[in-house]
């Protein structure tokens, strides 16, 4: 029986490459805030453009992770904002005029569209006979 390691080595590299991004972002948004979300997506495109560049298997998928993560931190960006409005994150003093005051009950949901799930279900018993 032969084994094949490439794609738990390929989900192990996924797995610390989102692990890597979650700090990234917090410390992103920390220090400069939203205002280089471009930089993400220029490297999210570049990493992609990447990996159809590539024929090895294993690398290709790494720099397809990589862009993605890229790409996905960007709405995490805006995201890590309201986290740092709601208090939930420690907002940085330097840059305190950025941030707005929000509702605590706002989620950071957009199919909710700014309504914490609480809004929702009360909004949905008014409107039963």
């Amino acid at each position: 029986m032969e084994f094949h390691f490439t794609g738990v080595i390929i989900a192990i590299c996924t797995f610390l490459t989102i692990g890597v991004f979650h700090p990234l972002v917090i410390k992103a948004e920390y220090h400069t805030g939203t205002k280089y979300w471009w930089v993400f997506l220029i490297l999210g495109i570049v990493s992609i453009g990447c990996a159809f560049c590539v024929a090895d298997v294993f690398w290709s998928s790494i720099l397809g992770v990589l862009g993605a993560s890229f790409l996905w931190s960007i709405g995490e960006l805006f995201s890590q904002k309201k986290r740092v409005e709601k208090g939930w994150f420690p907002m940085n003093p330097k840059r305190k005029h950025e941030y707005s005051p929000i509702d605590k009950n706002e989620t950071l949901c957009p199919v909710h569209h700014g309504k914490s799930i609480y809004a929702i279900e009360e909004e949905e018993e008014d409107k039963q006979p």
